[in-house]
């Protein structure tokens, strides 16, 4: 059975949250060490999301296709 993954904007509810968590200062040292690699790597998750949107972004479909790089011009 494969585990669903959780969208993006639940990952970042979650971030929050262990932040909020972290903040409060009432969390034990290995359940904070915990809770911030747990943190570390959500937030590695979502930035590596936004960057795999962002180039799926920046490519454009000619008319023959292909995807192109898009470029602004300058």
């Amino acid at each position: 059975m494969k585990k669903e993954e959780k969208t993006f904007e639940e990952k970042l509810s979650e971030l929050e949250s262990i932040i909020k968590e972290l903040e409060n200062g009432n969390v034990d040292l290995d359940n904070a060490i915990n809770k911030y690699t747990q943190a570390m790597n959500i937030a590695k998750e979502c930035s590596d999301k936004l960057e795999n949107a962002e180039k799926a972004v920046n490519e454009i479909l000619k008319e023959n296709g292909t995807l192109e790089e898009f470029k602004t011009e300058e």
